[in-house]
């Protein structure tokens, strides 16, 4: 199995463990695990590669990947209420999927475009699609609504691992450096809060007060 493969199954079994986290939070029955599994496995892949008219899509190609959600959905179903805190695992689960799928959604745009900011944005969308879409069925509070930094970590995972390959760098260092530094910034803003000033609103002036 190749480097991007491990990745590409890593991102899809993480983030449908988050998905049946979800529902293990939202007490469904095991349908309902098997759909937000599947959904938040496969879902920030599928929109990747609809994006770059990479049809079929890639579990359509490969059910394997239906597999392995399936599977992380049982495995969940059967354990999750051993776990003290879902939240927080699957808040660390979270990073670690976004951590492998912007590397993962980069390297598929670059192999497809051979364009650095198509590759960055795909990494983006990839590694963020999933979580956000898992959010919206289970109606969690959206990952994206959080203060701390999220979609910066798999901005700057992204753009690490695509500064690296088109420096050159062998495919395993480019993953490295993409990975870590994605998965630094997420867990430092899991740990200490990290985050940008947000706005804040002041109220407009008076119409006299313009003219």
């Amino acid at each position: 199995m190749s480097i991007l493969e491990l990745l590409d199954y890593t991102g899809v079994a993480v983030f449908a463990a988050t998905g049946a986290l979800s529902a293990s939070r939202k007490q469904l029955d095991i349908i309902g695990f098997l759909f937000l599994a599947a959904a938040t496995g496969i879902g920030g892949g599928t929109f990747r590669d609809v994006i770059l008219g990479a049809t079929p899509v890639f579990w359509v190609v490969n059910p394997t990947y239906l597999i392995v959600c399936v599977a992380v959905a049982l495995i969940v179903f059967v354990l999750a209420h051993r776990i003290e805190s879902r939240y927080r695992l699957l808040l660390w689960l979270d990073a670690m999927g976004v951590s492998a799928y912007c590397v993962m959604g980069a390297a598929k745009g670059l192999a497809a475009t051979g364009s650095p900011t198509v590759a960055i944005t795909t990494g983006v969308l990839t590694a963020s699609f999933g979580g956000i879409l898992r959010d919206l069925l289970a109606g969690e509070p959206s990952v994206l609504l959080r203060p701390e930094i999220y979609i910066t970590a798999a901005l700057i995972g992204a753009a690490g691992f695509t500064a690296a390959s088109v420096a050159d760098a062998p495919l395993w260092l480019a993953s490295a450096i993409g990975i870590g530094a994605a998965f630094i910034v997420r867990g430092g803003a899991l740990r200490f809060g990290w985050c940008f000033p947000v706005y804040k609103p002041r109220p407009g002036r008076h119409p006299d007060d313009v003219m």
